[in-house]
C-alpha cells in the first residue's frame, strides 16, 4: 500500500553511520490515511481512560513473582539438632547413626527432609529450582509467538496463567522429587509468558499518556508478590512446604478464570488482525463516554503482506527484517547483562559482612522504591542515556564491592542492585517501543528469557565467589557495564507512536534517514 502513510512532520531514526535521529511527538501526527495507533490514539485520548483493565492484567505479576521464589522457602533445608552427648558434627551427615540427631521441626516443612534428601548430592538439593528456570527458558522460547499470531493477548495471559496456576496446585501432591521437579519444570514452562503477556496487554489498553505508567504497574505488583511470599512463609512455617504451594496457587488459579470471563483483548491487535467488530467493542468497554461514536474511522492501515496467523509468524517477521535482528540481537545482550547482575546481587548478599535479612529487605525495598521512581518519570527521561548510565554506574558500584566490606560494602551493593532493577523496568519499556504489534509480544518474551538465562549463570559466579569476591561482584560489574554499551545501537523512542506493522516502522526509519540526509 503505497500510499497508507501521510509524511510525518518529525522522524523516528536508526543509527546510520555516525548518526542518530530520535523521535519525538510529532512524528505522532497524520494527516490522511491513519495507522493503529493513530486511530486509537486519537479514540484514547478523548476519553477519561478505564483503568481497571490494565489494572487487572498486571495484577497477574503477584503470582508470577511468588512462583518465581516459592523455592527458597519450600526447598530451604530445616534446622536439625543432636540427641546425644558425642554429637560434635557440623553435618548430620557425618553421624555414625540417625538416633544421634533430629530434625528441630516436623520433616513436612521442607521437601529436603520430607523426601530425606539431607544427605544427598547438592545437584538434587538444586533440581527443583533449576528445573523451574529451564522450563522458563524453553517456554520463554516455545510460546513466544502465541500471543502475537494465534491466542492475542488476553488468551495466551489466561492460558499460561491457568497451566502455572494448576501445574503448582498439583506440585503440592508431588510423591517423590522426580514428580517434584518435573511439575516445576512444567509450572515455569507456563510462567515465561504470564508476564509478557499481561505485561504487553496493559500496555496496549491505554493511550500512550498513560502508557508508561500503566507499565510500571507490573513491577509494583512483582515487587509486591515477592514481598509477599516472606510473609505467606512466615504464617506458614509451622506446616507443610505442600500447604504453601497451595497458598500461592489456589488465589492464582481462580483469577485465571475470573480473567477469561471478565478481561478484554487488546484493540491493537484485534485491528491488525482485521476483527474491526470486536475492536470496537472492546473500545467502548475502555472508553464508556464515547459508546455512542461510530468508530466509522476505523479503516486501518494493513501491510501488503498479509499477516499469517501461524505459530511461527512472528518470528519469521522478526527473521527477514535486519533492523528487527540488529534491535533483537542489542536487547538480548543488554538483557543478559541486566539478568546476571539482578538475581545475583541477592544471592551474594551472604559474602558480605553485615546481617543477612535486613540486607535482603532493604534490597526489597531498594526495589519497590525503583519501581516508584520509574512509575513518575518514566515519560520524562531518555531511554538511551538514561540506560548507559544505569548500567555503568550499577557495575562500577558492584566492581567497588570487591575491594570493601561491612555495611559500606551494602550501601554500594543497594545503588548498584537499585540501578540494575530501574534497568530492568526501563528496558521492558524500551522493548515495548521498539518493537510493533504484530512481533512485540513475541520480542519481550525473548528480553525476559535472557534475563532468565542470566540468572542461570549467576549462581555459579555466586558461588566463586565466596572465596574471592572478584569472581561474583567484579564478574557482575564487567559484564553489565560492557552488555550496556550496546544500548548506543537502539534508536531514541521516548514520546513515540507505537508502530503496528513492520512496514509502518520501515516508513519512520526511511524519513529518519530523508532527514539527516537533507540537514
Amino acid at each position: 500500500m503505497a500510499n497508507a502513510y501521510s509524511p510525518p512532520s518529525a522522524a523516528a531514526g536508526e543509527i546510520t553511520g555516525s548518526h542518530s535521529v530520535e523521535i519525538n511527538e510529532n512524528l505522532n501526527k497524520t494527516t490522511e490515511v491513519n495507522s493503529i495507533d493513530d486511530v486509537l490514539e486519537r479514540y484514547m485520548s478523548a476519553s477519561t481512560p478505564n483503568l481497571l483493565f490494565p489494572f487487572l492484567a498486571s495484577l497477574t505479576w503477584i503470582f508470577d513473582s511468588q512462583q518465581n521464589f516459592v523455592n527458597v522457602f519450600s526447598d530451604n533445608p530445616p534446622p536439625w539438632h543432636c540427641t546425644s552427648y558425642t554429637c560434635d558434627f557440623t553435618t548430620p551427615c557425618n553421624l555414625p547413626s540417625n538416633t544421634s540427631w533430629s530434625f528441630s521441626k516436623p520433616r513436612k516443612i521442607s521437601i529436603i527432609s520430607d523426601f530425606s534428601l539431607e544427605c544427598s548430592s547438592p545437584v538434587l538439593h538444586a533440581l527443583p529450582a533449576s528445573s523451574f528456570y529451564a522450563g522458563c527458558l524453553v517456554g520463554g522460547i516455545s510460546l513466544a509467538t502465541l500471543a502475537d499470531s494465534r491466542l492475542g493477548r488476553k488468551n495466551s495471559l489466561v492460558f499460561s496463567s491457568f497451566i502455572m496456576s494448576l501445574t503448582a496446585v498439583l506440585t503440592a501432591f508431588s510423591p517423590n522429587l522426580a514428580v517434584y521437579a518435573l511439575l516445576r519444570f512444567a509450572c515455569g514452562f507456563a510462567r515465561a509468558n504470564v508476564g509478557t503477556s499481561a505485561f504487553v496487554l496493559s500496555s496496549e489498553l491505554v493511550s500512550r499518556r498513560h502508557r508508561n505508567r500503566v507499565s510500571i504497574l507490573t513491577f509494583i505488583f512483582s515487587t509486591t508478590g515477592f514481598l509477599s511470599l516472606p510473609a505467606i512463609a512466615f504464617l506458614n512455617r509451622a506446616y507443610s512446604w505442600r500447604v504453601l504451594y497451595l497458598y500461592t496457587s489456589i488465589p492464582s488459579l481462580f483469577y485465571s478464570i475470573f480473567l477469561h470471563f471478565f478481561m478484554t483483548e487488546s484493540p491493537r491487535w484485534l485491528l491488525l488482525k482485521d476483527k474491526k467488530k470486536e475492536a470496537i467493542e472492546t473500545l467502548k468497554k475502555l472508553l464508556p463516554l464515547i459508546e455512542t461514536v461510530s468508530f466509522s474511522d476505523l479503516a486501518v492501515t494493513r501491510s501488503d503482506k498479509t499477516e499469517s496467523s501461524d505459530l511461527f509468524s512472528a518470528a519469521r517477521m522478526l527473521w527477514e527484517k535486519r533492523w528487527a535482528l540488529r534491535r533483537l540481537g542489542s536487547i538480548i545482550i543488554v538483557s543478559f547483562g541486566v539478568g546476571m547482575m539482578y538475581y545475583g546481587m541477592p544471592f551474594n548478599l551472604g559474602s558480605l559482612d553485615a546481617n543477612l535479612y535486613i540486607s535482603v529487605a532493604l534490597n526489597a525495598a531498594a526495589e519497590l522504591l525503583s519501581a516508584f521512581i520509574v512509575f513518575f518519570l518514566a515519560s520524562a527521561v531518555s531511554r538511551r542515556r538514561s540506560m548507559v548510565v544505569l548500567m555503568v554506574v550499577s557495575g562500577g558500584c558492584s566492581l567497588a564491592c570487591t575491594a570493601i566490606g561491612g555495611w559500606l560494602a551494602v550501601v554500594v551493593e543497594l545503588v548498584a542492585f537499585f540501578g540494575v532493577y530501574t534497568s530492568l523496568s526501563l528496558v521492558m519499556i524500551y522493548n515495548v517501543e521498539l518493537f510493533p504489534t504484530c512481533v512485540r509480544n513475541s520480542a519481550l518474551a525473548v528480553l525476559r528469557t535472557a534475563v532468565v538465562l542470566g540468572g542461570v549463570a549467576a549462581p555459579a559466579l555466586v558461588a566463586a565467589g565466596r572465596r574471592r569476591k572478584l569472581f561474583s561482584f567484579g564478574v557482575f560489574g564487567i559484564v553489565i557495564i560492557f552488555c550496556g554499551l550496546f544500548i548506543v545501537f537502539l534508536p531514541e523512542t521516548r514520546g513515540r507512536a507505537l508502530s503496528d506493522t513492520m512496514e509502518e516502522e520501515e516508513h519512520k526509519m526511511i524519513h529518519g534517514r530523508n532527514i539527516i540526509s537533507s540537514s
